[in-house]
């Protein structure tokens, strides 16, 4: 069935973007038991249209499309690959609007960071629609007498994609493009609560003239959807953006099939702010840091550690940032809009409860906002101790902790006392200081002296338990593909 939900509020004119079957082997499917699932606007819990549910089989299906597509879309020239991903590339742009708007409808963030995330979407698509051209056969100086050494890149097979809420469309793209390019074929789980982000890109696909059953978006509940893939052993690669703790089972659960996996897990990122800077130009950027996406960034703020001489002066001028922030409709363009769920919303509240009850000052927010149960006020909590929980566990919401430090080493202890290691923010005006706490910081990526740091060329990832493998970068594509070495000897 070739079915198409309502219109998002704020209306689509293409209206076939806005899918609710499933995308399997080149064809909109329905689940054959006609189960499915509702999507909410998180803004006032308005349900925008349903998605299919489908089946463990239906799933496994869907693997059998991409297995049986894998030999001639690896068999492709690159360049071939790569033309039908600058035209993949060229219809998301062309339709950038229309995604920016289903994206708004289901996930609730302000419209011109959901254009922003269409713009970051297809700029992975292009890079690696360039990158398809460079895996090149490598020569290797021989080790034998009368032999040939040479080292050939080849794509691993069918590969598995999980994707989240908070990025619907760029964290597909940024897996997908990189898989796709390499000459691998794809099944891509979008999150029920933000499904149809996915879809539409999906449809893009399918203009954009993909084989049948090389890019599949399978819909439904994870825990029916995913368990198929993770013990399939032609799924050769999983790559998933998410929490540590869904992260853990995922790695467990592919243990024995021994897949390649690229795991991008939480962040709980750090601040380190040292005097001597601009203080108006850093609190700008600590404010970007921690509220964009409305604190549900994996790179957001969740800890900002202050120099004491500062400290007063820098909670003072963040407090007068944060209070002017607003919030409203993603349509309108606050600069807060709702939180994603309930769950979201009650760490807020606990996170800001735990602080309080350990000593931390309320320096405003603290509460759900009258526009809605989904909610927050943006948030600020000072002289947190070391053991709330803000400190200790990632908030993913609009609440700032800010903290008090009186020496590098001091601070950089602290920083590095978490098992999440994805990014570290330093502002510092000392070249010397900075250099030492780029190479102290356990981060996967430091950002200095600001906060926008990603993008297609760069390879995104962590340390520690914030993930395995990076994304994005030519090193995103090598996650997708086998280094086979071959020794030749002329008979």
């Amino acid at each position: 069935m070739n079915a198409i939900a309502p219109l998002a509020p704020g209306g689509v004119s293409d209206t076939t973007l806005f899918r609710s079957g499933a995308f399997l082997d080149g064809r909109w499917t329905e689940a054959a038991s006609g189960d499915s699932l509702p999507v909410t606007d998180p803004a006032d819990g308005a349900r925008i249209g349903s998605v299919a549910a489908l089946s463990a089989a239906e799933s496994a299906a869907a693997v059998d499309a991409a297995q049986a597509a894998f030999p001639a879309w690896a068999g492709l020239l690159p360049q071939e690959r790569a033309a039908v991903l600058h035209r993949w590339h060229d219809l998301i742009l062309a339709a950038k609007e229309d995604l920016a708007r289903i994206m708004v409808a289901e996930q609730g963030k302000p419209i011109s960071e959901a254009r922003g995330e269409i713009d970051y979407a297809a700029s992975f698509v292009e890079f690696y629609a360039e990158e398809a051209k460079r895996p090149n056969i490598e020569g290797v100086t021989s080790h034998l007498h009368d032999a040939e050494v040479e080292l050939w890149l080849e794509p691993v097979g069918v590969v598995a994609l999980i994707t989240p809420w908070n990025f619907p469309a760029a964290m597909l793209t940024r897996k997908a493009a990189a898989a796709l390019a390499a000459g691998c074929t794809v099944v891509a789980h979008p999150s029920q609560e933000t499904p149809f982000s996915a879809l539409a890109l999906a449809e893009l696909a399918a203009r954009a003239g993909f084989p049948a059953g090389v890019f599949n978006v399978v819909t439904g509940r994870a825990a029916t959807v995913v368990p198929p893939w993770t013990g399939d052993t032609r799924v050769r690669a999983l790559s998933f953006t998410g929490s540590t703790e869904v992260g853990r089972m995922l790695y467990r659960d592919s243990a024995q099939t021994v897949k390649r996996l690229v795991l991008e897990l939480g962040g709980h990122a750090p601040v380190l702010v040292f005097r001597g800077g601009d203080l108006d130009r850093v609190v700008e950027e600590c404010i970007k840091a921690k509220f964009a996406t409305s604190g549900q960034d994996c790179l957001g703020a969740n800890r900002i550690y202050v120099e004491r001489p500062i400290y007063d002066a820098f909670c003072e001028r963040f407090t007068a940032a944060t209070r002017a922030l607003t919030l409203g409709r993603g349509m309108d363009d606050p600069d807060i809009g709702p939180l994603m769920n309930e769950k979201a919303v009650a760490k807020q509240e606990e996170h800001v409860a735990d602080a309080l009850a350990r000593g931390a000052t309320l320096a405003c927010g603290g509460k759900r906002h009258a526009l809605g149960p989904l909610w927050y006020e943006p948030t600020v909590l000072t002289d947190v101790p070391d053991d709330a929980l803000i400190v200790r566990e990632e908030t993913f919401g609009p609440v700032a902790a800010i903290l008090p430090f009186d020496t590098e080493e001091e601070v950089v202890a602290r920083a590095n006392a978490s098992e999440y290691g994805l990014i570290a923010y330093v502002h510092s005006n000392d070249p010397r200081q900075i250099y030492r706490l780029t190479r102290a910081l356990q981060y996967g990526m430091v950002a200095v002296n600001r906060t926008k740091v990603t993008g297609a060329p760069i390879p995104f990832g962590g340390m520690k338990q914030s993930g395995i493998g990076r994304e994005g970068a030519r090193r995103g594509m090598e996650q997708f593909m086998e280094i086979k070495y071959v020794c030749r000897d002329w008979a």
